[in-house]
């Protein structure tokens, strides 16, 4: 597989690419055109984002609207793809919307919604197409069945199977041939097959290995004349590069899943877009937008006879303020937030005893609320292989009295709206990330560990990262064991934390198999505290101070 990024000129199967003015990459080819255009506008991993958020993707405080800092949400979103449709248009270029999945989970919108005001959202504003994401089967087949058949825009997802007669039977496209200033563009979809165990599509949805699906799919569309052929898929970024690689025939992947940040003019951010050389030897153009309505894509591809991409422009463009939301939007929005102010308030669970989230304690020692957190975590993900949670203290606001808690008790404890963030990490990086969560206990840093299905020990009177840590060890069935520092470990931890956040580059760096599931952690503790009520705090010596 050759894959093409580019910060600078770079060629690849006769393709050249480079940076242009505003940050906008550049496609060429020698290869003869057919003269047709296509613009693309796609979003991806909105995650119920429809209200607009902070520069921490979370809730955005009425105090930064006013200020103008908060970024995306629906009605933002809006009048960003009607002013470049318009643009668009009036440049004489046709254009579609695309969505490559997970509007689902991720805000109180899906909590009490169930998906339907995300797609209300989509209706209004006017999309082309979607594909699945795995979020989409979050409360299973037949909550997104009444989510699907609310759309008024097609759903693609060719390499998903659906049972005969039940309820998602035809509500799923296997492909879409869409029309444009005349000419045809071929639509396939693809969600990951871990789906199965990240999410609950039920017994009678079943997927099939993406690539086998698309090469069968694209031969398809090419039989029946269809040469543009573009992939709107929900794999990740990795698995599109293998995608492009092994698949001929298609001419660009529009993406979702990883939440890759593309940009030619943020720093650390995957060059928008990139190359991998297909089996025959030409560049498939990759992109992708990252994640919550922070970004809209655009790009601009122009065809050869064949089907491939022979130039093509573009890249993501900041929802920021400059982009006024639009009002009837806003309007759809009020009365649905309306009941979500409310659930705030509903109980959730009763407390045998309050628990302390203090930050005088949870910055520099085992917490009540650091373990409770970390307890929650762990058994939210303990189906899917976790064995160890850490979280930062820093992200514990506040603590809880006994007695009655309500929802918005609970997101006052954690109000970030990070998410669970599941990773693979060596013995080695564990140990690392401990020693760099307690090396700033004496200034209260928010970066100390709260942990869970581990314990260790805490010597504050050794210099900060010179083996402050020891005794690592982990729960076991049959008891506890040590640490290996070669082994790898899968751990549960919050988004924020796997991105480098509070100074934990080491598992941005050293983490692997990273996965964001879009779970908040307010709902992962609301729900942990009910199945546990009367709920009473403990501390058990994970962390113990020498």
């Amino acid at each position: 597989m050759t894959t093409l990024n580019r910060r600078n000129f770079l060629s690849l199967a006769g393709a050249s690419l480079a940076l242009t003015g505003a940050g906008k990459f550049s496609l060429t080819t020698a290869r003869a055109g057919t003269g047709f255009a296509l613009a693309v506008l796609h979003i991806n991993d909105m995650h119920s984002r429809i209200d607009e958020i902070s520069r921490f993707n979370t809730n955005c405080a009425p105090s930064d609207s006013e200020e103008g800092s908060c970024f995306g949400g629906a009605a933002r979103l809006a009048t960003a793809i009607r002013s470049r449709r318009a643009a668009l248009e009036d440049a004489g270029l046709p254009s579609i919307t695309l969505d490559a999945g997970d509007q689902s989970q991720g805000t109180l919108y899906y909590t009490t919604y169930g998906g339907r005001a995300e797609v209300q959202m989509m209706n209004a504003i006017g999309f082309d197409a979607m594909t699945l994401g795995n979020h989409e089967f979050n409360r299973g087949p037949d909550n997104l069945a009444e989510m699907l058949r609310a759309a008024e825009f097609p759903i693609v997802a060719g390499n998903i199977t659906v049972a005969e007669g039940t309820v998602l039977d035809g509500l799923i496209n296997d492909h879409l041939v869409i029309e444009r200033a005349g000419e045809e563009i071929g639509i396939l979809g693809v969600t990951t097959p871990d789906t199965v165990f990240l999410s609950s599509p039920g017994d009678d949805v079943s997927f099939t290995d993406e690539i086998a699906h698309l090469q069968d799919a694209v031969a398809d569309l090419q039989s029946r004349g269809v040469r543009r052929i573009l992939l709107l898929s929900h794999v990740g970024y990795r698995r599109d590069q293998q995608i492009a690689a092994e698949v001929d025939g298609l001419s660009a992947i529009i993406g979702g899943h990883s939440h890759t940040l593309m940009s030619n003019t943020l720093e650390d951010a995957t060059p928008y877009a990139s190359l991998t050389e297909s089996p025959s030897g030409r560049p498939v153009p990759i992109v992708q937008a990252f994640a919550f309505s922070r970004f809209l894509g655009e790009v601009t591809f122009e065809f050869a006879e064949d089907g491939a991409v022979i130039a093509a422009t573009g890249d993501t463009i900041p929802l920021d303020a400059s982009f006024a939301p639009a009002d009837d939007i806003e309007d759809l929005i009020a009365p649905l937030r309306e009941p979500i102010e409310e659930m705030t308030r509903r109980p959730v669970a009763t407390l045998a005893a309050p628990i302390d989230g203090s930050r005088e304690t949870c910055r520099a020692q085992e917490c009540e609320m650091g373990n409770t957190v970390a307890d929650a975590m762990l058994m939210e993900m303990s189906e899917a292989g976790v064995q160890i949670a850490l979280t930062n203290g820093g992200g514990l606001r506040a603590s809880l009295g006994d007695g009655q808690v309500s929802l918005g008790d609970v997101l006052t404890v954690l109000p970030f709206q990070n998410t669970l963030y599941t990773l693979d990490v060596s013995g080695a990086t564990l140990i690392a990330a401990l020693e760099h969560g307690v090396g700033a206990v004496e200034d209260g840093a928010g970066r100390f560990p709260q942990v869970a299905g581990l314990r260790f020990k805490l010597d504050l009177s050794v210099a900060p990262e010179q083996g402050r840590v020891s005794e690592v060890e982990l729960r076991h069935e049959d008891g506890w064991q040590a640490l290996d520092a070669d082994a790898t470990y899968t751990l549960v931890t919050n988004n924020f934390m796997a991105g480098g956040g509070d100074g934990y580059a080491m598992l941005r760096d050293g983490g692997m198999n990273g996965y964001d599931t879009a779970i908040d952690m307010a709902e992962v503790l609301a729900r942990y505290l009910s199945a546990n009520e009367p709920f009473a705090p403990s501390l058990d010596g994970r962390i113990a101070l020498q």
